[in-house]
């Protein structure tokens, strides 16, 4: 009988333990899934839900039709892309062996000619604290980051986007006449954005979609993305051949080295 009391005295407070346990998975699981009062506590939000599982790398290859405004030609060029996390982009255009490129941190933009560095601009490239910062690195990082671009990071709404929950930070769904972004509610990845990126016209916003993601490594990427200018498409991207996680040397994101080390596209020096 002793046995039999102790027997069930144990297993009863295996059950408690275990409902415990139980009780805070789902009262964690509650307080991540809650609504973030601002953009500082979604962008955590999106740090936390993948944070470790982020490709590190991705490479691929990038059909672009730009539309000049002055001129209305349009023109298609492929690109050769490579991100390193959290703050890389090197983009070469056309065939890499011409050295002609750019690589873009956060906040700085190189021009590349013929291998050779011929202009560096204090102005970096919208996507990245977005696409590859925020789920790889200090959240106050991030936020200093987007600062540039004067989202007001206390105001988020929800909102529906091509059929998919929402949260808007910066503005409404109705009112595009300020810096936004707009963030997946059950993925917490970037849908929309709507930011200045010329810096001679700074009152003038862009209009970015992204859209037909797929999973890449531990993450998401974008394989369309269209720019819009006053209601007109400036710009489309439609991605192919990504690869995640390619081991690329440091050097390749140094844009004095542009031409020293093998591309991934052409492989040798």
């Amino acid at each position: 009988d002793r046995g039999r009391h102790h027997l069930a005295a144990d297993s009863r407070s295996t059950l408690a333990a275990e409902v415990r346990r139980l009780l805070a998975v789902a009262v964690a699981a509650v307080a991540s899934a809650s609504p973030p009062k601002d953009g500082v506590a979604l962008l955590k939000q999106m740090r936390e839900a993948y944070l470790g599982k982020w490709f590190k790398t991705v490479t691929f290859v990038q059909q672009t039709i730009r539309k000049n405004p002055q001129t209305n030609v349009t023109d298609t060029t492929t690109w050769y892309e490579a991100l390193r996390s959290p703050d890389r982009l090197r983009i070469d255009f056309g065939d890499p062996a011409r050295g002609n490129g750019a690589l873009y941190t956060a906040d700085s933009l190189y021009v590349v000619r013929g291998g050779k560095v011929t202009r560096s601009v204090a102005s970096g490239n919208p996507f990245l604290p977005f696409v590859a910062g925020v789920y790889d690195q200090p959240l106050d990082t991030t936020v200093r980051q987007i600062q540039a671009y004067k989202f007001d990071l206390s105001r988020i709404t929800t909102a529906n986007w091509q059929g998919r929950p929402v949260y808007v930070v910066g503005g409404t769904a109705g009112d595009t006449t300020k810096p936004q972004f707009w963030v997946d509610r059950d993925r917490l990845i970037l849908l929309r954005m709507i930011v200045p990126l010329n810096p001679a016209a700074p009152a003038e916003l862009a209009d970015i979609r992204l859209d037909d993601y797929v999973r890449v490594g531990g993450g998401w990427l974008a394989t369309r993305v269209g720019i819009m200018v006053g209601g007109e498409m400036r710009q489309q991207e439609q991605y192919s051949d990504w690869r995640a996680n390619v081991d690329l040397p440091r050097d390749f994101f140094v844009p004095q080295k542009w031409t020293e080390v093998p591309h991934w596209a052409r492989p040798g020096p």
